[in-house]
């Protein structure tokens, strides 16, 4: 038998529109920037946002990740020491100066990394990470692809000009995103200057933000002659929420540094995070058909969350679910779904599902209901 589909549009009070249009760069003295939200990745302001563009040692982001993941399942720990290999000899670019065979804490190697941008000790973790630098760049273009970064290529973990190697401002935002999370990185991204090798090597942070900017919370600042100077940021506003400006190709690295504490401000200022949610009346139950109960509760499988400009605006939302439901029916079965819309513009959709099971109506069920009827 068919199904009659029932569609309930509802209007939330009060709640305002998210918008994601992109607001006129000042000058042309920027090639690409983004500002958007780390709880969801939600792009708010942008300028060639989507362009190929080359990040310099922004990519060691995506380094970071993997590391950070790695230890976070539980493969090394931060006290862990880890032993430089051959590889480290001849390395390029910023280093602390490591040799075969030394021994360095993993605390000490990334802070190396983060605050030093130090290529050979990126070495010794990526090596710990995936067993070969080469396995670890074939780990990171993996990782891309699954994060939906289909405008990124990676050669290597440290971020080495290669005419090869390309990015976006947008995929750099995903990377910041998954960052984010990591709330032990967050120690490492804020500092301005440090020592390791037992005070022997000096670290100073090319992020000068993580000394001068309040609400700086993480990631890197790099700058090279094919990338110019590039930066990705994160600021933290005093409710908690993060939101993060990725500037690629700037002209000078005042210029950056500006851009990016002036998006992320306006993203504080700008917008705020709510919940997508319902009113509980519009979740009614749904009936049930040939089933031992008559109706079954549903619910959205995801209230996540929603930015949204501060402008007094609402937000219109499309709430699908069928007239009735045959049985059987499984706890947390997908039986419609629930939009949300900033005018034509869709902005967060979940599933809705059903909160228990409801077992089919059988001959046993119904003779143990008369029976139970005849006695009482």
């Amino acid at each position: 038998m068919s199904r009659i589909i029932a569609i309930i549009t509802a209007i939330l009070m009060s709640v305002p529109c998210a918008a994601a249009n992109a607001k006129k760069d000042s000058g042309d003295s920027i090639k690409a920037y983004v500002l958007f939200d780390c709880s969801t990745g939600k792009i708010l302001e942008e300028k060639n946002g989507d362009e190929r563009l080359k990040a310099g040692y922004l990519s060691k982001l995506m380094s970071l990740l993997l590391i950070a993941e790695s230890i976070e399942n539980g493969d090394f720990s931060l006290e862990d020491e880890l032993t430089a290999s051959e590889s480290v000899s001849g390395t390029k670019g910023s280093v602390i100066w490591l040799k075969s065979g030394d021994k360095l804490s993993t605390d000490e190697l990334i802070k190396s990394v983060i605050v030093g941008n130090a290529n050979d000790a990126l070495i010794v973790l990526a090596e710990k990470t995936s067993g070969t630098v080469e396995e670890f760049v074939m780990d990171m273009n993996a990782k891309a692809f699954d994060l939906g970064m289909r405008d990124t290529y990676f050669v290597s973990p440290y971020g080495y000009y290669d005419e090869r190697e390309y990015t976006t401002a947008h995929d750099i935002s995903v990377v910041c995103c998954k960052l984010s999370e990591f709330q032990f990185l967050e120690e490492y991204f804020c500092i301005w200057r440090d020592f390791v090798k037992e005070g022997q090597t000096e670290l100073v942070n090319e992020n000068t933000l993580a000394r001068t900017y309040k609400k700086h919370c993480g990631f890197k600042a790099a700058h090279s002659d094919e990338s110019g100077y590039c930066i990705a940021e994160c600021g933290k506003s005093e409710s908690g929420a993060k939101f993060g400006a990725v500037i690629l190709g700037a002209e000078s690295e005042e210029i950056s540094f500006s851009k990016a504490k002036e998006l992320i401000n306006r993203g504080m200022s700008d917008y705020r995070i709510t919940a997508a949610h319902f009113p509980d009346d519009i979740l009614k139950p749904v009936k049930v058909r040939n089933g031992q109960e008559s109706a079954v509760d549903i619910e959205l499988s995801d209230s996540g969350k929603i930015v949204v400009p501060k402008a007094d605006r609402k937000l219109k939302t499309v709430f699908v679910i069928p007239s009735f439901l045959v049985a059987p029916l499984h706890k947390g079965q997908v039986i419609g779904e629930a939009v949300f819309y900033d005018g034509k513009e869709q902005v967060f959709q979940t599933d809705i599902i059903v909160k228990n099971d409801v077992n089919k109506l059988d001959f046993d069920y119904v003779l143990k209901k008369m029976l139970y009827k005849v006695l009482k």
